[in-house]
Order: C-alpha cells, then structure tokens, then sequence
C-alpha cells in the first residue's frame, strides 16, 4: 500500500457498487468515490497549481466535499487544513498565515468570510467547493506522489488551554489510526457510520469516519448536528455505529424523539472527547446498547485508548486499555512509572502520534520525553490493566495540599436534574490556595439554590473534596466538541471576583 489514497481504489476494485459515502441526494458508490477523488486530485493540480507539500484549507460544514479532497491530497502528497467553521474571520486568518496555506475551498455559506481572509492575505487563493465538484478533467494524469510518509493533516487544536496549535500528521499516522479504530470499536464492511460530529475536528473525521473507507463500510454525513435529525436518521437510515461526545448525547436524551427511537440497529455506540459522566453511558446502556470510551486527542490521530465492547458495562466509566498499535504509561512528575491505582500523566508511545507542530520546534521538543509524548492528562491503572482518565493536568485543583479532580464532582452534578450544564473549576484562594467552585447552568423553569446543591455531595465525596461555592450562568463556554472551555471560566470567575 502507497497511502491512504489506494483505501478508495483497493475498495472500487474489491466492491465497487457498495455505498460508500452520503448525504442526502449526494451517494457515491466506491467506484463513483473512486473516481470524485481522481477528478478533483486532476483539477487541483490543473486548474489550481497545487503540488506535493501544499497546505489546502477547506472552510464548510460537514460534506463529502471534505472527504473527497481529503483523498485527493493523499494522492498528490499535500496536506488538509480544515478550518473551524465556528471561528471569527481574525482567527481563520491567524491560522492560515501561520499554516502558509496556498489554497482555500469554502462553501457559499461562508462565501464573504473567504473574500474577506483573500483580501487579508495576498498570497491565498480561493475558490468554492461546487466549483471543484462540479469541474470536469478530459484525462486522469497527475503524477501520485502521496505515501505513508508524506504530510497529508494540518489540523489545529481546539484550543481548550489557549491558542491553538498546528498538528501534523503523515499519512502512516492515519493509517495506523484506522488499524487501531478497526480493533476496538470491531469494524467491518457491512457497518454503516452515522457521522454528525464535525468533521474539522479530529474526533469526527477520524474515529469512526475515515476508519470505515478502510475496511469498505458506509458513511453517512449530517451536515451539522441536530438532535431531531439525528434521531430520525438512527430511525430510518439504521446506522450500526454511532460517535457522540457527552453534550450530544445530553441533547438526545433531552429530545422529545429519544424515548421513541428505535434504537435497536446500533450495535456499539463511540463516546469521548471528555470525561464521560456515568449518567450518560447508561443512557444508552439502558437501552440495550454498549456505549464504549475512545481516548485520545488530536495529536494522537486520535485513538489511543479504548475500552472493548464487551467490558462497557463491567468496566464502565473506564478508558479502556492502549489500542493495538498505541502504548501507554502512567508517570509521576519525576517521570518514574507509578502503582497500580495512582494518578499520574498519561504518556502514549506510536505511530499514531503527530509529526510535530507545525513551525513549533520548542513545543514540538517539549511535549516529548524520547518518544513518549506528554498528554498532559491525569490517570491511573486499576490491576486488570484499564486505564482511567482522573482529569486534565492543568485543570487539577490544589486546595490546601491536597489534589481535588473536577471530573469526580462533575460526575455528582450530573446526577442533578436540574442542571443543564455544569463544570468544577479551581478559584485562587488566600487560605487554601485553590478551592473548587461548580459552575452551572439551571434548565428553563427550574430552582435550585446553592446551599441546596452543595449539599448534596453530602455521602458522595469526602468533605474536603466538595465545592466551596456555586457560579450560575446562562450558559459554558465550550469548543466545537463540546469540551467545556475552562481556561475561559476561571477568567469569567476572576473578572467576577474583581
């Protein structure tokens, strides 16, 4: 195998007439697929100049469009930058001059943001992506340059903790991605994807959806999540396999859809992205469907611990166990390996994990020790070898020398009904040091006071454990995954405290 290109045309040849990828009207077959991709890797070479190492940056919502230049640049050796639909124009334009990005393909929806990022940036050409669908090649004659070596992602991060960074991935990335999706969520051809998470994002491109154009299964696209139309394509589409992050699936459950919905063509359902309150594995555990974890980030492609179908409900709660071709370990701050059962930083090893960042040699350097990179996530390891993630390192609060993990009060507040949202952060306190305060979101019409919800972590959690007071707010702020910006919170809770 060359790269990830020959996945579409091994599958063409292998079962052409198989549905591949859909969206709405738009189905291809794999060898239609097969063919979009040779098509649109023909007129990126002819009619926009691109060559081997260019950075293409594609601004829409989900669509095959996406897909298809995806495989496109796998071909001809060049990298996918796909863009944040839900960023300001000065932040698309932030990362694509640091990314030197050569090409921009947006949908008409986003049609004045690229004139105005064009206008910024002299050097970037745009174009939309109905003309390149729509555009015709007399003859399939570029040069297929693309290998398992060749840089084929730029995906930023999500910029949970600040700015984001330029992850790079080779295609060897990817695949061996894929390889370890395959294992853990059991993948075969006959599965159908349903895919709603953004697919700018490496969790929705690359846990369920890429994976499957591997073995030859069926991806459908939604072109942006909405819990309506998500249910009612469970309903009628029947997918088998299913990845949502924990604020979908409060939204589907919050449906008046939900307890209608034949769930029973599900055979697995993928959650992540955060820690996963137990309350909403049992959601779908309830209705006869094994909801596992996938661990990782988008520096690790990013499957890299998962938890086996088959333990979702003895284990729940749990990570999993490193994926087949992605080592783990857990370290104290001196780097020394810890026991069984204490907390120390996940570190994964593979050739799953990113090239580097991009134009970032000091941060590039910092996140490795040898070949060990720092996830920066806090874990343990019970004795039957499942890892657990306790919390982000840097969201961990030191409150009178003690270490306080807000997943754990963040899994008693989501046993509280009346919380549409909620999040622990640490408060700098002078006696303390740090002390935990929930941060909340009440449902419409309901009361719930703080003297009412600090009190029940009475029994739950040791005394010292509990939060010190209650923030109320209209709503989190969170990223395109709906990871809980947290560094924006503390700032929110220290400019109130001012």
């Amino acid at each position: 195998m060359n790269g990830l290109g020959d996945w579409i045309r091994y599958n063409a040849n292998w079962a052409g007439d198989r549905l591949a990828l859909d969206m709405g009207a738009e189905v291809y077959t794999y060898s239609e697929m097969d063919a979009a991709v040779d098509n649109r890797a023909q007129l990126l070479v002819d009619e926009f100049g691109i060559t081997a190492g260019d950075h293409i940056a594609v601004l829409d919502l989900n669509s095959p469009d996406l897909i298809l230049l995806l495989f496109a640049c796998a071909r001809l050796g060049c990298s996918l930058l796909p863009l944040n639909n839900r960023l300001a124009t000065p932040e698309h334009k932030w990362i694509l001059e640091h990314a030197r990005a050569t090409q921009l393909f947006y949908e008409d929806e986003f049609a004045g943001t690229a004139r105005d990022l064009a206008a910024q940036l002299p050097g970037l050409g745009i174009a939309r992506l109905d003309d390149l669908a729509q555009g015709k090649v007399e003859a399939i004659r570029y040069e297929e340059v693309g290998n398992l070596d060749s840089r084929v992602l730029l995906i930023y991060t999500s910029g949970t903790t600040g700015k984001p960074k330029g992850v790079v991935h080779q295609q060897r990335a990817l695949f061996y991605n894929a390889l370890n999706a395959i294992h853990a969520q059991e993948m075969r051809a006959l599965d159908h994807v349903l895919s709603v998470l953004p697919l700018f994002h490496s969790g929705g491109l690359n846990i369920q959806t890429t994976p499957a154009f591997y073995v030859g299964a069926r991806v459908t696209l939604l072109q942006r999540f909405d819990p309506g139309e998500t249910l009612q394509a469970i309903q009628t589409l029947r997918p088998t396999m299913f990845l949502a992050v924990p604020a979908i699936i409060q939204a589907l459950v919050d449906h008046p859809l939900w307890q209608n919905t034949d769930l029973s063509c599900l055979r697995m359902v993928g959650t992540g992205s955060s820690t996963v309150p137990d309350a909403l594995l049992d959601v779908w555990h309830d209705r006869g469907v094994p909801a596992t974890q996938i661990y990782g980030m988008t520096e690790s492609a990013p499957t890299a611990i998962c938890l086996p179908i088959a333990d979702t409900q003895r284990k729940k709660g749990a990570a999993g166990k490193p994926a087949m071709h992605c080592q783990a370990r857990i370290v104290d701050d001196e780097g020394n390996d810890v026991a069984d059962g204490e907390r120390g930083e996940i570190l994964l090893r593979g050739p799953n994990l990113l090239t580097e960042y991009f134009d970032d040699p000091q941060q590039s350097s910092n996140v490795f020790s040898g070949d060990w990179f720092h996830t920066g996530d806090i874990g343990h390891v019970d004795n039957e070898g499942f890892y657990y993630i306790d919390d982000r390192k840097k969201d961990v609060i030191i409150s009178g020398g003690e270490n306080l993990y807000p997943a754990e009060l963040e899994n008693v507040l989501a046993d509280m009904p009346e919380l549409a949202e909620y999040a622990v952060v640490g408060q700098p306190d002078e006696r303390w040091g740090e002390v935990a305060i929930a941060c909340v979101v009440l449902r419409e019409g309901v009361e719930l006071s703080e003297a009412e919800l600090l009190n029940r972590f009475e029994g739950k959690l040791a005394r010292f454990k509990h939060p010190r007071g209650v923030r109320f707010f209209e709503s989190l702020p969170r990223n395109a995954m709906g990871k809980v910006l947290k560094f924006e919170l503390r700032d929110q809770l220290q400019t109130h405290r001012g």
